[in-house]
């Protein structure tokens, strides 16, 4: 088989129902309603979501995160309405004051009841306070100003946090945290799909360029040895302002994808969750599906031959 059916077989036989959804969307023809239904499974009546969304933590109660990572799969098979019963709830659940840290001005980027239930050691409750400053944050004030009314307080109160964060990163020395520079990427194009930015947006998109340079520069050599940056976390498509001056890095990545996928079709999850939580050995089956759409998705948008 090729990669691509390898990689399609794996999804058949281990998918949740959310990560078949997306793949039938983008490779099969599958209906966007499909993924929605599916979706709207880990949305909780306040609107936030939970319940495992992102794989790495079973809290089902509500968290940024988990909002945050509902946001990306929206933006991922292109839902913008802000009609739609999905994104209202979210909206509600942002604009409700929940989980969100007024001292700081950020979205809490884990909460207290993630403590009682398995979980990665990165998404326990602690004392790190903003040590995570502006991830979630950033992303979600993003999705408010493209998606909230226009004369809502919740858009006033987005666009007000946005201008804090963007501050805050051109004060910032260059990072090569590459889920800060994630979230301010979906806040920059957020922002430029919305037609206005509360701040300059031509600045954002230059401190930008420089953030990805660093995530991005040498990283190559740590794939599949290592957690770290992958292009088609800050560049998914060629329509991407930052893809022509990290086009090498880019399709260096689609030689890794190809290389590097297992005889299963599904490729190595580089993380752990650093302690002896039995749950982590699904949530690490289910990442494997996740990882096998982003990468098909980045073949299929810079080496679409390699699909066929």
């Amino acid at each position: 088989m090729n990669p691509f059916e390898k990689a399609r077989t794996f999804i058949y036989r281990n998918a949740r129902p959310i990560d078949l959804a997306r793949w039938q969307y983008h490779f099969e023809g599958g209906p966007r309603e499909a993924v929605l239904h599916a979706l709207a499974a880990y949305q909780n009546e306040d609107g936030g979501f939970g319940h495992a969304l992102e794989a790495d933590s079973f809290n089902p109660y509500s968290c940024p995160i988990q909002a945050l990572t509902a946001v990306a799969i929206l933006r991922e098979i292109g839902l913008t309405d802000p009609a739609h019963p999905i994104i209202q709830g979210i909206l509600r659940y942002l604009d409700s004051g929940a989980d969100f840290d007024e001292a700081h001005r950020q979205w809490l980027n884990v909460v207290p009841s993630n403590n009682d239930y398995p979980c990665a050691v990165w998404w326990k409750y602690g004392d790190k306070g903003s040590a995570f400053r502006y991830n979630p944050t950033a992303g979600l004030a993003g999705f408010a100003i493209r998606c909230a009314d226009p004369g809502s307080a919740l858009r006033q109160k987005a666009c007000e946090i946005a201008r804090e964060a963007v501050a805050w990163l051109f004060a910032q020395e260059l990072s090569d945290d590459q889920h800060i520079a994630g979230c301010f990427v979906g806040l920059y194009e957020d922002c430029a799909a919305a037609g206005s930015a509360p701040f300059d947006l031509d600045k954002l998109r230059e401190c930008l360029a420089g953030q990805i340079r660093c995530c991005l520069d040498g990283v190559a050599e740590k794939w599949g040895k290592e957690y770290a940056a992958m292009p088609s976390d800050l560049i998914p498509t060629k329509a991407s302002a930052f893809y022509a001056e990290n086009a090498e890095v880019v399709h260096a990545q689609c030689d890794y994808i190809l290389r590097s996928q297992l005889p299963d079709g599904s490729f190595i999850v580089p993380w752990q969750w650093w302690n002896d939580h039995k749950e982590y050995e699904l949530a690490v089956n289910w990442w494997k599906s996740d990882i096998i759409i982003k990468n098909m998705l980045h073949l299929k948008s810079f080496a679409p031959d390699a699909l066929a």
